[in-house]
């Protein structure tokens, strides 16, 4: 039995476009997008406890109490009826409200890491549904794969993006995803797409419909925005905000950005680190 599994990587995305196409009668807004992962990651450590406890320690910044890692240790440890436990301690570089995933992707490779921790071997069919009443884009980081994402975020079909890089920016403010789906300003009605219409123009396509919320409710994601058009680069935000991120050409470079903005140079990933853990388990 593996008594540990280290340096586990937990990749954040950027969404290359975000279209609302609707809502359902239970208030849940219908989407159309499509999930890129990048280099940005957390790193993740786990140890098995016998003892059946489940204990996170974070050794860089503090998280909630109830994260998603500990959500998602949880529920599995309560769906395969397992006794075994674990310490998970985790290396946080992800910036939290950014729109980058950071939390759905953490409770994507804890599934992934305690999967194979506690020798359940359980096929990615079993963890889907799991990773669903986690969060929307869990399944997402469960497939491993860039995805044009549809419905709450449960349909996803891959594609491929062509090998770039990227600069992501986040303002010190963050913002709450609730608040801004539930304004009255959001549009939520735009006109669906096809993936052909999207593989045509892969980093010029469409538009972020949550953008003109953020950016009236969080003046630092206008200026960030401002700032990479400074640049020459076409910038957009990435989910809910407030990151935004530009195709970044290999002959520039990022100088003197704002202070205390934290700013990173990103390569986007054809497949999420733990794909071979994904595909062993068919």
């Amino acid at each position: 039995m593996l008594q540990s599994l280290h340096n586990v990587l937990a990749p954040a995305k950027l969404n290359l476009f975000l279209h609302i196409t609707g809502r359902r009668a239970d208030g849940y807004h219908l989407l159309q997008s499509v999930f890129m992962l990048i280099d940005w990651c957390d790193v993740l450590h786990f140890d098995i406890q016998l003892n059946g406890a489940i204990e996170r320690i974070d050794l860089l910044t503090s998280l909630p109490a109830d994260d998603l890692i500990l959500r998602a240790a949880r529920a599995l440890q309560l769906a395969s009826k397992t006794s075994l436990g674990a310490q998970i301690r985790i290396e946080k570089h992800i910036p939290a409200q950014a729109g980058m995933g950071g939390g759905s992707s953490d409770a994507a490779s804890t599934l992934l890491a305690l999967n194979k921790l506690w020798g359940l071997n359980w096929p990615l069919s079993r963890l889907l549904p799991i990773g669903l009443t986690l969060g929307a884009d869990v399944p997402f980081f469960l497939h491993g794969i860039n995805a044009w994402v549809e419905g709450i975020g449960e349909k996803i079909s891959p594609v491929l993006v062509p090998p770039r890089r990227f600069v992501v920016v986040k303002p010190n403010a963050g913002l709450d995803t609730a608040r801004i789906f539930s304004h009255q300003a959001l549009e939520r009605s735009t006109k669906t797409a096809t993936i052909s219409d999207f593989a045509a123009q892969p980093y010029d396509f469409g538009r972020n419909d949550l953008q003109p919320v953020a950016q009236a409710l969080c003046p630092e994601v206008e200026t960030a925005l401002q700032w990479l058009h400074s640049l020459g680069l076409k910038p957009r935000m990435t989910g809910s905000g407030s990151a935004v991120f530009a195709q970044l050409p290999e002959h520039i470079e990022v100088d003197n950005p704002p202070q205390h903005w934290r700013v990173q140079i990103c390569r986007n990933m054809a497949f999420h680190p733990l794909r071979e853990w994904i595909d062993s388990n068919g």
